[in-house]
């Protein structure tokens, strides 16, 4: 029983979860001000309980027996899972509230669609564009939406034509992102009837469809930086995602040799890079935003 229960915990892959680390700075670093306190509970929320939750469902109904983001071999599937699921989903809607009816909301409807991504009646996971859209949505835009709305933003803030450009640009580099993750899945995905949009792209085409909207993501960025004024944001962000130019670089060199190179390994140091630089891009924006005012 013990052991069920630890491999339930490892299913919800908790430190995979800080991959969506930079979706959280990226939506503080746009804010002028934000309470520290309810930042801090609304990482907790979304990066503790929520995509932990929303893993541990994925797994319940995928079943997987290859290596998953996260997890080179994970344990197999449980029904101590689905419990532990329900609770962290109990939690974050508790903690929510705590916040705002109106944060505890968008907590909810952002469980129920990554429910609806896995469930077996429902499985949008099936559906490669309708998939990707609903991933793009609500884990770029409509989360750094929630978290701004959690952390104490105005409403009238959040609503600004600009700020409203940044949460767009979190959708575009998520689906930069996104089919990436799929790359080393593509046999189980099609065993299960999963039609991924990097399976329907094929391996090379996943890379160049990665590679545009990543370079249109980071045009948009800047743009939308040059629009506020925040010329310095644009040099600290280059300057921080440096190390993803060059790692995905390699990485597509290395793919273009040998296909085998699309593996569990180099996607999962590509997520890391790349959640890394870009969290210590927006970090670094936020602190000089809050270093400003003691500069003068």
């Amino acid at each position: 029983m013990k052991q069920s229960w630890s491999d339930a915990v490892k299913l919800l892959r908790i430190p995979f979860s800080l991959f969506l680390m930079p979706i959280f700075w990226f939506a503080l670093s746009a804010a002028t001000e934000v309470s520290f306190w309810r930042a801090a509970l609304v990482f907790f929320i979304l990066h503790v309980l929520v995509y932990p939750a929303s893993n541990g469902y994925n797994s319940y109904y995928d079943r997987d027996e290859g290596s998953i983001g996260g997890l080179k071999n994970p344990p197999k599937v449980n029904q101590q899972l689905y419990w532990l699921v329900v609770g962290f989903d109990v939690a974050a809607l508790l903690l929510g509230l705590v916040l705002s009816w109106a944060f505890a909301l968008l907590v909810l409807v952002y469980l129920l669609v990554s429910k609806a991504y896995s469930y077996d009646k429902i499985r949008l996971k099936k559906y490669p564009y309708l998939s990707t859209i609903v991933v793009v949505v609500f884990q770029g835009a409509f989360t750094f939406v929630m978290v701004q709305l959690g952390a104490g933003v105005a409403l009238s803030d959040i609503q600004v034509h600009t700020n409203l450009l940044l949460a767009l640009v979190s959708s575009l580099f998520l689906c930069g992102s996104y089919p990436l993750t799929q790359v080393y899945q593509h046999k189980e995905d099609a065993q299960r009837g999963d039609k991924t949009l990097s399976l329907t792209l094929g391996l090379w085409g996943t890379f160049q469809f990665a590679a545009v909207s990543l370079v249109v993501a980071t045009a948009v960025l800047l743009y939308t930086y040059w629009l506020r004024q925040e010329n310095t944001h644009s040099l600290l962000f280059l300057a921080c995602t440096g190390p993803v130019v060059l790692v995905f670089t390699r990485w597509v060199l290395q793919v273009r040799k040998n296909a085998a190179a699309a593996s569990f390994e180099q996607t999962m140091r590509m997520n890391q890079v790349s959640s890394l630089s870009m969290s210590a891009a927006f970090i670094a924006i936020l602190l000089w935003q809050h270093l400003q005012p003691f500069a003068r």
